[in-house]
């Protein structure tokens, strides 16, 4: 089936594009080298050192970047250089979609040299600096990119695939530059979004620090605080897993919690797994406003609140409040201790707390009005920095569509 071409565009190996674009094979537009292999001896001291993780951590480099140490001689040094302009691509992933990635070098990395696991693409001055750290994560290029690698162990892209790939971009330097002020606009935004949230989330951990410890009172509140341990607070029951032999137990009924469903929020409102009636039937029962938290592993101390009847795997235990204690102060004041709780888990195989260990953790507690209105602080500073973080995914969603539309030519600039 014919696809209809808008007037002024024209079909291309890169897509349908504007007819005053250019297509090229990468190999045709710069050369490639791949990047310096040393013994492991050889790192923490001598000169700088670009590795996998820089790439990762941004889509540009400077020597404000805070790059690693390896033993370099001259000749090694001038041979694997990075310059201004430079772009380095990740030859090798242990996921799929981190093969491939970039990172431009905004300036001359004096002395440096760059990882085995990357790739040096240096090109002939078509392509605009700011426009590079854009053009290469347009979606049709990652396909290309990702549909060239090899998987072994891990997926891997070459100097020949990458050659081979077609990269379309505007003919003039004008418009590049226009495309790149856009993005780098928006890129902008998303900063200024993220240091706000870094630190609002600063702001409500010295209220926790204050308000859970008693060093600050609240207005007409008063009084002793008293500590208890969490097994006099509520219920303590360690979850399970019904028997995965038997398919039947799992479905998409009830709630199914693991240590990857806490953390990110306040409130348990999903599950990757669920169960079946008769899987749940099979589980201990946690009641609505249970505090859930894991006690076993790395992720010791992520924590959640149920907002509805479920249940849980065997790496997490749950605390029933009483009536006379409130759920949400005990979440805040778990979620305020975590990191002393971790460090206190038994050494074993693996870390671990047990339930016995669970119930002995002592937690201060004011009256519970008092309670209620430390909580209600905490809760709001939560409902604001979620606010935050939602419009920041609306922000990146709409970069993401401007990135679209920007490095394909369907919506222009100049």
């Amino acid at each position: 089936m014919e696809t209809n071409i808008p007037e002024g565009y024209q079909q291309t190996d890169a897509g349908v594009i504007p007819d005053d674009w250019i297509t090229k094979k990468l190999g045709d537009i710069g050369k490639f080298k791949n990047g310096i292999n040393k013994a492991k001896e050889e790192f923490g001291f001598g000169y700088p050192f670009v590795n996998l993780l820089d790439i990762f951590s941004g889509a540009s480099l400077s020597n404000k970047s805070s790059l690693g140490l390896v033993n370099s001689t001259q000749q090694e040094r001038s041979e694997y250089d990075l310059k201004k302009g430079d772009v380095l691509f990740v030859r090798s992933s242990v996921k799929p979609e981190g093969v491939g990635l970039t990172s431009v070098i905004t300036e001359d990395l004096k002395d440096s040299v760059y990882s085995g696991f990357l790739i040096r693409f240096r090109d002939f001055d078509l392509l605009n600096l700011g426009y590079k750290e854009y053009c290469f994560y347009e979606e049709g290029f990652r396909k290309r990119l990702i549909d060239n690698s090899t998987v072994s162990a891990n997926t891997n892209i070459n100097q020949d695939a990458l050659k081979s790939l077609v990269v379309a971009f505007p003919s003039t330097i004008e418009e590049q530059k226009a495309i790149a002020q856009a993005l780098s606009d928006a890129d902008a935004a998303l900063a200024e979004l993220d240091r706000l949230i870094t630190k609002k989330q600063n702001i409500k951990q010295g209220a926790m620090q204050q308000l859970l410890t008693g060093k600050k009172r609240l207005p007409s509140f008063s009084g002793e605080w008293e500590v208890k341990k969490l097994g006099e607070i509520g219920q303590v029951v360690t979850g399970n897993t019904p028997p995965t032999k038997d398919p039947k137990n799992y479905g998409d009924e009830f709630l199914f919690v693991s240590p990857a469903d806490l953390g990110n929020h306040k409130f348990i409102i999903n599950t990757e797994k669920k169960l079946s009636l008769k899987g749940f039937n099979l589980s201990r029962k946690f009641p609505k406003s249970s505090i859930l938290f894991t006690c076993i592993g790395s992720t010791i101390g992520k924590i959640g609140i149920s907002t509805i009847e479920l249940t849980s795997n065997q790496q997490i235990n749950a605390i029933f409040p009483n009536k006379s204690y409130s759920a949400h102060y005990l979440y805040y004041s778990l979620s305020y201790s975590a990191p002393i709780i971790k460090a206190s888990a038994s050494e074993q195989a693996v870390p671990l707390i047990n339930k016995t260990d669970f119930e002995s953790i002592l937690i201060i507690l004011p009256s519970i009005a008092e309670q209620k209105a430390i909580a209600q602080i905490l809760s709001d500073m939560d409902v604001e920095i979620e606010a935050l973080e939602q419009k920041r995914d609306k922000y990146k969603a709409i970069k993401q569509g401007m990135m679209q539309e920007l490095l394909t030519g369907r919506t222009r600039l100049v």
